[in-house]
């Protein structure tokens, strides 16, 4: 790390600049810290010679993992020359360009980065603007596209629109590395969360999309999140499956391991009896030779005893006779041991073709495990294809009954914003109305009221006149006569008042009439208004049949779906059944091959057995040699002895013969000639 730094102050004196001191401070903080670090220049402001003598120090191996170059204002040129020179690093995993205002240059420097680089598995870009420039972003997106090593990715705060969200899913349907995506609080839309919807259907590696703040409806953010839990459901079956498929694989070689090692062990077993028995055979054949040649050796000493005892044949007829029985006697064992070397001979025949059998036996085995191994592999990779292929015929289906089910609801929705429209627009025609009825009412009954209170004035009135009268007439009946006339007089007025009022009245009653046709109009107006309403009620209760029938639609489709998870879930039973099928035919293979264990060990032992009856069949057979051994010797003895005695007899004779001889007249005659 030191070299590093005094690396990076060279460049930047070459250069004709100063190093920054946050730069050597940070690089001396590495230095110190045990292990590989973390550049951390964040918030600093970093000049075009920094970010070129950092672009020519971090090709290759750098000495730390982390790079965070977050509120840097870097330049153009700056952006290019730092990622220019992280194309071909190997160590940096992880690189951090928040809020550095990232333009045309940048995100082209960036998607050529993503085309080169092997090594970087995180890159945050929030707040910068690479949605704005379309053929920079558009550059990004096809190296994010062939890349194949990138995990996660921030694009929070980077204006990207629809465009831009198409030019995403082109990328990542071409990308298989990408787990993580942020893209909140940019301005994707409808368009472009439709985009990325369609590219979840070939992607199937991403596991989090974050699409807070783009303005995308719920029912696409709800697919949207479905896809991603069918990728996660997808990426731990298919991790499951592996992991089965690697135990299956790890006990399917455990077993051939323990094979071979027990055909090893049984051949070396065959090879040690083949060894014992070919020694003991060998031992066997230096006894027989041993034996053979001490008795060719009796047989020359016999022979050269028959020639010297030829001149006594007479005499030793009886020696001869018991010569000829153990002669006989001798051969009779030679054949018994002929027969015991043939009958040993034959058994190991026996045993050597039992055990060629024996291995032809367990050769078959083996390749008829190794076949049913191969069948088994066949079947779960057909299963998988299955499993995949049903896996999208299901995703298809989700995704038509949820296009379905939007529509069914925008169109619901809508029916709904009528319906209350037409209701409000009723009612409030329905309020207009009432009200103009009842002011009018109210009018009507004001002015009748105030005609009431005109009339009971005027009858009052009259009534009070008609008392004064009564009393001027009984105050003047001395002057009737004279008043009769005005009274009189006053009385027509008071009746022309009278027929006024009474016309009055009739005028009043009139407009009475009139207020009543009116009302009886605006009743009428009432009743058009109802059957209006209830027009509107039979067209509200049409929509709502509708809309049943729309929900009882979305019910079916409901259904149909809970159908399909059904034999969805049958199906994946039938897997899982399967798979236990196989697991317990593997268990019973297993089962077979430890019977087949059984079998080898009982075969050892049964070898075993046969090596050790073999070793006390051997062991009989020295004995009996040795009996044997001992017999002849025991005859040779007598034999000796029988030599002794005819040696000391035919001595006896010799002497008598010569003291016969010598005694004879012969002797003497011959004495004296």
């Amino acid at each position: 790390m030191e070299e590093f730094r005094r690396a990076y102050a060279r460049l930047c004196a070459a250069g004709g600049a100063a190093p920054q001191e946050a730069v050597l401070r940070r690089l001396r903080e590495l230095g110190e810290a045990p292990g590989r670090g973390r550049l951390d220049l964040a918030a600093q402001s970093l000049s075009v010679e920094t970010c070129g003598a950092l672009g020519r120090l971090l090709p290759g191996a750098a000495p730390f993992a982390e790079v965070a170059l977050g509120d840097c204002g870097l330049s153009e040129e700056g952006v290019k020359l730092l990622l220019h020179g992280l194309c071909s690093n190997t160590t940096v995993k992880s690189l951090d360009l928040k809020g550095n205002n990232l333009r045309t240059m940048g995100a082209e420097a960036l998607g050529k980065l993503l085309r080169q680089n092997k090594s970087i598995r995180s890159l945050i870009l929030e707040w910068n603007s690479l949605g704005v420039w379309e053929e920079g972003f558009s550059f990004f997106c096809q190296g994010l596209g062939a890349n194949n090593v990138l995990q996660r990715l921030d694009l929070r705060n980077n204006q990207i629109n629809h465009h831009g969200a198409g030019e995403l899913a082109m990328a990542l349907k071409r990308n298989a590395s990408l787990q993580e995506l942020d893209l909140r609080w940019n301005n994707i839309g409808l368009l472009g969360g439709r985009a990325l919807l369609n590219c979840l259907h070939s992607n199937k590696t991403l596991k989090r999309l974050e699409l807070a703040g783009n303005n995308v409806p719920s029912d696409i953010l709800k697919a949207v999140e479905q896809a991603l839990d069918h990728n996660q459901d997808r990426q731990t079956i298919l991790s499951e499956t592996q992991n089965r498929a690697c135990m299956l694989s790890k006990e399917i070689l455990s077993l051939k391991d323990e094979k071979t090692k027990q055909f090893l062990d049984l051949m070396d077993t065959i090879d040690k009896q083949r060894e014992e028995i070919a020694r003991s055979g060998r031992i066997s054949a230096g006894r027989v030779s041993q034996l053979q040649e001490a008795l060719k050796e009796q047989h020359s000493i016999m022979n050269s005893l028959k020639a010297k005892l030829q001149m006594t044949e007479a005499a030793l007829a009886l020696s001869e006779q018991k010569v000829h029985n153990l002669g006989e006697l001798l051969s009779a064992m030679k054949q018994e041991q002929a027969n015991m070397v043939e009958r040993h001979f034959a058994e190991l025949q026996q045993q050597k073709q039992e055990g060629a059998d024996r291995e032809g036996k367990l050769f078959r085995d083996l390749s008829a495990c190794s076949e049913k191994n191969l069948l088994l592999r066949n079947q779960v990779d057909e299963l998988e294809k299955k499993c995949k292929v049903q896996q999208d015929q299901l995703f298809l289906l989700k995704q038509d009954l949820t296009n379905a089910t939007a529509e069914l609801k925008l169109r619901a929705v809508q029916a709904e914003e009528r319906l209350e429209m037409e209701k409000r627009r009723l009612k409030q025609s329905l309020e207009d109305m009432e009200s103009l009825r009842l002011k009018e009412v109210d009018h009507m009954t004001q002015h009748m009221e105030a005609s009431e209170r005109s009339l009971q004035d005027r009858v009052q009135r009259l009534e009070a006149i008609r008392i004064a009268l009564e009393e001027e007439l009984s105050q003047v009946k001395a002057a009737a006569l004279t008043e009769r006339g005005h009274a009189e007089e006053e009385l027509i007025k008071v009746r022309n008042q009278a027929r006024l009022d009474e016309q009055r009245l009739e005028h009043l009653e009139e407009k009475l009439r009139l207020m009543t046709e009116s009302r009886d109009e605006a009743q009428n107006c009432c009743l058009k208004q109802k059957q209006m309403v209830s027009e509107a009620q039979a067209k509200a209760s049409q929509l709502s049949l509708h809309t049943d029938g729309l929900r009882r639609r979305i019910e079916e489709l409901q259904q149909d779906l809970n159908s399909k998870e059904q034999e969805k879930m049958t199906e994946v039973n039938k897997v899982k059944v399967e798979l236990q099928e196989q697991i317990g035919h593997l268990q019973a293979e297993r089962t077979a091959q430890e019977g087949l264990r059984e079998k080898i060990a009982a075969l050892e032992r049964e070898l075993k057995v046969l090596s050790r009856n073999h070793r006390e069949a051997l062991l009989d057979k020295e004995g009996e040699i040795s009996v044997l051994l001992e017999k002849l010797r025991m005859k040779e003895a007598a034999i000796s002895r029988m030599r002794e005695e005819e040696a000391q007899r035919a001595n006896l004779l010799q002497n008598a013969i010569m003291a016969y001889v010598q005694g004879s007249p012969l002797r003497t005659h011959s004495s004296r000639k």
